[in-house]
């Protein structure tokens, strides 16, 4: 029990052990001072009143000399009054038994001034007061003699050197008590210094170079040198202390180091997102800019070998149509035959067809994985990719080849709907170049094969030849005006869009303008509205109708053309003159077909042909529909390109 006891507070003094020498020294200096102080005050004490008890024994002397030298002079008639010798007498008694004196005689009864100062005032009482009573009886009797005075005096000196010893005695006791504070404070003062010297060793051991010891170990962390360690790692508080920064020292290693590796890695994942983005930047560009040039998803696919370090690549096409599978790229040898088409189409076919998507197979001394070229609809090929045996990739490259593939696939998808709207573009082209054709040539070829037969008719009846020269009158203008149509569908069908709407707007009123020497101004306000392909050429061709009715008919002096977008959001076309007018109520004119055909316009966009007077004169031709967008609209940005917006 009691060593367990002495171990517990063992245990509490190691671990306060800076705190208790602190305490230890603080209370040894404070003891060292209170002792000092009251030895001091002790012998102050004892000091007290020895000066005025010196003084008070060393007047004795003088008193004693007084006394005798009165009764000597008493001899002399009327020289001494008597009662002068007796105040005398009692001055040097009083001053025998003065407090002072007796007070420091008292401290120590049995000290050596106590007992020279009652053998002073024994012989006082006892011999040395008497004989001056008795002598000075026998001077008034005259009975005294000069033997008797020198006897006196004789007595009288020996009683003075018995006073100065104890004035001697009294100054060498209150000499030694001063040596006595001196001494005590003296040690005092040594004892302090010692300790206080203790102390600061103590100190600069166990605190002070601690202390400097961590200091420059933290200097040295905050420098990211995170292998220092404290020397001082004992079981006091800074020891306790050292033990901690050494532990911190440790995680802050772990730490760091670790945050390292972190940024290495975050750094490598960067570098590679950056990597992977400028690829697919490049290949979006390519594919945006070519969709079916074979040489864009060749360089893609170099890219990707590059980036993934692959062994090779291979690309194909499924047929069309029922046609050949085709080959985009090719950079490996264990594709088979690829000049036979039905292996081709196998091949082709594989991926989507026969196996898993994004599924690895071994082919020769390569590990091969398939990816399908596909979009959201359709699938149009398969990607190849070949690895070294065992090898696979990693999720970063997966999710690479994956956005790649998605693109080339959605370029695919783009490249067969343009060629798709190509071929819906020429039929539609074709229909409308049959409908002109029926609705303009074929009618005035009908009506002219009509009047032919009708002249053949009157040329074979001599009566009817007047008749004949009216077919022939008739049969001419309908060749005129077939020709005229001729020449205007050759230029419309000539018509091609390059440039801006205001533009060709422009150029076209500037040639009408020019054809029939009529000012024609073109004012064009789009403002939100955004037209088709196929919208702008049916706005040019309405425009073109209309500048050509009015620069033959209209006989007018000025012509505006406006374009612009209302705050419906649709889009308001019309034609101004300021000519003659038209009949509110117009007949159709035989082998003319204009109005009809501008009608047919406005219907394909989705508006009506508005044909009537202008106000303050003239004719305003107008057609109101809603701006078609652009369903096939590209992303126009490389973050939209890469689908990342």
């Amino acid at each position: 029990m009691i060593r367990k006891i002495a171990r517990r507070l063992y245990e509490v003094w190691a671990s306060r052990a800076i705190l208790v020498l602190l305490v230890v020294s603080f209370l040894a200096v404070s003891l060292i001072g209170v002792v000092g102080m009251s030895a001091s005050v002790v012998v102050a004490k004892n000091l007290q009143g020895s000066g005025s008890a010196i003084n008070v024994a060393g007047s004795l002397r003088r008193l004693t000399h007084r006394v005798s030298a009165l009764i000597v002079a008493e001899r002399l008639d009327g020289v001494v009054d008597r009662t002068m010798v007796d105040e005398a007498i009692a001055q040097f008694e009083g001053t025998l038994e003065h407090p002072a004196l007796l007070a420091v005689l008292e401290r120590d009864t049995a000290s050596v001034p106590e007992a020279i100062y009652r053998g002073v005032r024994v012989k006082w009482r006892d011999y040395l007061k008497p004989e001056m009573q008795l002598l000075r009886e026998t001077a008034w009797m005259e009975e005294a003699s000069a033997a008797d005075y020198a006897g006196l005096l004789g007595e009288v000196d020996a009683f003075v050197e018995q006073i100065n010893a104890l004035v001697a005695v009294l100054e060498h006791e209150a000499e030694t008590r001063m040596r006595q504070l001196r001494v005590i404070l003296a040690i005092a003062l040594v004892l302090t210094v010692l300790v206080v010297l203790a102390a600061l060793y103590v100190l600069r051991r166990r605190v002070f170079a601690p202390l400097a010891d961590l200091r420059a170990a933290a200097r040295r962390i905050a420098q990211r040198d995170f292998a220092v360690r404290s020397a001082y790692t004992g079981a006091d508080e800074l020891g306790q202390l050292g033990l901690a920064f050494n532990g911190m020292a440790g995680e802050l290693s772990a730490s760091y180091a670790d945050l390292e590796r972190r940024v290495e890695r975050k750094t490598a994942d960067l570098r590679r997102s950056n990597r992977s983005l400028e690829l697919l930047y490049h290949v979006i560009t390519r594919l945006y800019h070519s969709p079916a040039s074979a040489e864009a998803y060749a360089e893609t696919l170099r890219d990707i070998e590059r980036t993934l370090r692959l062994r090779g690549s291979f690309a194909c096409i499924q047929p069309r149509y029922g046609g050949p599978a085709a080959i985009l790229y090719s950079s490996m040898a264990m594709c088979g035959d690829t000049e036979d088409p039905l292996h081709l189409r196998a091949v082709c076919e594989d991926c989507p067809g026969r196996l898993a998507p994004w599924s690895y197979r071994t082919e020769a001394d390569a590990d091969v994985l398939l990816v399908p070229l596909r979009d959201a609809e359709h699938v149009y090929g398969m990607l190849r990719l070949a690895l070294p045996p065992g090898e696979r990739l990693a999720p970063w490259q997966v999710s690479l080849i994956e956005a790649v593939s998605r693109h080339m696939g959605v370029a695919l998808g783009i490249s067969r709907q343009t060629e798709r709207e190509r071929l819906l573009a020429l039929q539609e082209e074709r229909s409308v170049i049959a409908r002109e054709l029926h609705d303009s040539l074929a009618q005035s070829l009908s009506f002219m094969k009509i009047q032919v037969s009708l002249l053949g008719t009157a040329l074979a009846d001599p009566e009817q030849r007047e008749q004949a020269g009216q077919v022939v009158a008739e049969l001419r203008e309908g060749i005129n005006s077939a020709y005229r149509q001729l020449r205007e569908l050759l230029t419309s069908f000539r018509l091609r869009i390059e440039g801006d709407l205001d533009r060709l707007l422009q150029a076209t009123a500037e040639e009408f303008s020019r054809r029939g020497d009529v000012p024609v101004d073109v004012v064009v306000r789009p403002g939100a509205c955004v037209l088709g392909p196929n919208q702008e050429i049916h706005v040019l061709h309405l425009v073109r109708e209309a500048l050509s009715n009015a620069t033959r008919h209209a006989r007018a002096t000025h012509i505006e053309v406006a374009l612009e977008c209302d705050t419906d959001g649709a889009v308001l076309l019309w034609v101004e003159d300021d000519g003659c007018g038209m009949d509110p109520h117009p007949q159709p004119e035989p082998h003319h077909y204009g109005l009809g055909i501008m009608a047919e316009r406005a219907h394909s966009l989705g508006g009506e042909l508005e044909l009537g007077p202008r106000p303050g004169g003239g004719t305003r031709v107008a057609v109101r529909f809603a701006p078609q967008m652009n369903d096939n609209a590209v992303p126009q940005t490389p973050i939209e390109l890469m689908g990342l917006k």
